[in-house]
């Protein structure tokens, strides 16, 4: 078993590893190792952004589902994560959203200090090339571009028009001084193509003599002395071998698999894991917590040409030549965020549009032209939990979610859909309305209700299992063990307003400078 020696180690290449991984590594006195569980991001599926969904139930993909949830009646939902360099980043929607401002208020007046809105932003701008400049609400010459989509489809111009029709105010930029409103989301692409965290800040800093990546490397436990995190365990193609840490190691492999280390190295519930055969080093509430955005789809059939005849070799090659087409789109090329009740303090619904169905959560075959529009809900009290399955680093957690567990999700849910059948009826979307694919059958509450335990499916933002607080404490060292912290969107203490790739990359670039001391 061999053995080899780094000042820090980061356990995954997602969206907050390859960020950590690159901002360490800059300094030249300091030797990094960054541990990735898959493979190489080389697929052509991952640069071409409307490809995404073929990315799941591959390589590429943890490929994890919920256990039956009982608020769903019994049903599992697909839960896909990034599995490549770049995490989720190489194989999401690319939608840049930081969250509202509350979000991170609410976080510091729940004791999280450092993490309010004005402490947070500085890190936005700081990780942000945008696509019109430096100005009061955004950055511009930090690694992770931000664009206007390139794909502006017919059928998404007829969404956002059916939703100011619907009484929804146009917003241009999500991301400034309020959330609220319809319109285009921005991306992280570059040139039209992907700009996933090993775009923007792994692939600069790979030719730094002191920054190791090790692909198809699975952690399987920390390393201890005493207290203290002293290293890894990693197993690839089938041999073990051992890192040693002499500064820190930094989880960063998600909502999921850190809990899940961190339980398979003893640190967890302890009656739970000693039931296990695993003998408890710190008693803490590990997994719990766990959070995430439902999502209640609507498809409706239409008569005008959607983007399921957009991959042709013409369009591939506009794609390569220009960075433009239909190829460039996100899928959820427009959206927003509304508020389903009066004197809400932020929104409680985002919203997303796709000009293609979007079937069987992006894994079921179609010939039919349609548009897909669906709402999260964003506001949820609904909590969850990540626990072992067995002591085996190769099993996959047991994840449920426990969604619409409670009576305000369950209204939530109600209100939502409502807003969907809304915007749905007004002229500038009946226009190109032939049927519906996929929608209640009445808008009583009882259908509504009985429609979203049936499609409700995840957004793909799972969060909260390693909170702040509970957990780690507010410079993200976990409680009761020396050497160790966690820097993903499991340390979040509850789930911010919008798509939490962009909040995820903050989290790490505030990582970096908290583990630097600055």
């Amino acid at each position: 078993m061999s053995e080899k020696a780094f000042d820090h180690i980061v356990v995954g290449a997602g969206s907050a590893g390859c960020v950590l991984a690159a901002r360490l590594s800059e300094d030249p006195g300091v030797r990094v190792l960054l541990v990735e569980a898959g493979p190489v991001d080389d697929a052509a599926e991952i640069r071409i952004p409307v490809a995404f969904p073929r990315l799941f139930r591959t390589e590429y993909d943890w490929d994890y589902s919920t256990e039956p949830e009982p608020g769903l009646d019994g049903r599992r939902r697909y839960l896909p994560r990034g599995r490549t360099l770049g995490g989720s980043s190489s194989m999401n929607a690319m939608i840049y959203i930081r969250g509202n401002h509350a979000d991170y208020d609410a976080w510091a007046r729940a004791g999280a200090k450092g993490w309010g809105w004005d402490e947070v932003f500085p890190y936005f701008l700081r990780a942000e090339d945008h696509h019109g400049g430096a100005s009061e609400w955004h950055g511009a010459g930090g690694p992770l571009t931000v664009s206007e989509g390139r794909s502006r489809h017919p059928l998404m111009a007829a969404w956002v028009e059916a939703a100011r029709e619907a009484g929804h105010a146009f917003t241009a930029d999500f991301n400034g001084a309020a959330q609220d409103g319809v319109g285009f989301y921005e991306l992280t692409q570059r040139d039209g193509l992907r700009c996933s965290t090993a775009v923007a800040y792994l692939r600069p800093a790979l030719e730094r003599p002191n920054l190791t990546v090790l692909t198809d490397a699975r952690c399987t436990r920390l390393l201890f002395s005493g207290e203290r995190v002293v290293g890894v365990e990693v197993e690839r193609f089938g041999t073990s071998a051992r890192f040693h840490a002499e500064r820190e190691v930094v989880l960063s492999a998600g909502a999921y698999n850190s809990p899940q280390l961190l339980m398979l190295s003893g640190i967890g519930v302890a009656g739970e894991l000693a039931a296990l055969g695993i003998e408890p080093r710190v008693d803490l509430p590990v997994g719990e917590n766990l959070q995430d955005h439902p999502h209640l789809p609507l498809i409706h059939l239409t008569g005008t040409e959607s983007l399921l005849a957009a991959e042709s070799p013409e369009n591939l090659a506009l794609l390569e030549s220009a960075g433009r087409g239909p190829l460039t789109s996100n899928g959820g090329e427009a959206g927003g965020f509304v508020r389903t009740l009066p004197g809400l303090a932020a929104p409680d619904v985002q919203l997303h549009a796709l000009p293609v169905m979007f079937h069987e959560e992006g894994m079921g075959v179609t010939a039919e032209h349609a548009f897909h529009h669906g709402a999260a809900l964003l506001d949820t009290t609904s909590r969850g939990k990540v626990s072992l399955r067995s002591a085996l680093p190769s099993a996959k957690p047991r994840i449920t979610h426990r969604y619409l567990s409670t009576e305000e999700d369950r209204a939530a849910a109600v209100r939502a859909l409502r807003v969907l059948l809304d915007i749905a009826d007004r002229p500038a979307l009946r226009a190109h309305r032939a049927s519906d694919h996929l929608a209640p059958r009445s808008d009583s509450d009882r259908d509504l209700l009985a429609y979203a335990r049936a499609e409700l499916h995840s957004l793909y933002h799972p969060a909260g299992t390693c909170a702040m607080g509970p957990v780690v404490d507010y410079e993200l060292r976990v409680h009761g063990v020396s050497g160790l912290r966690v820097a993903d969107a499991s340390v979040m203490p509850t789930l911010v307003r919008g798509n939490t790739n962009a909040p995820t990359i903050m989290i790490a670039e505030k990582a970096a400078d908290l583990i630097r001391g600055r």
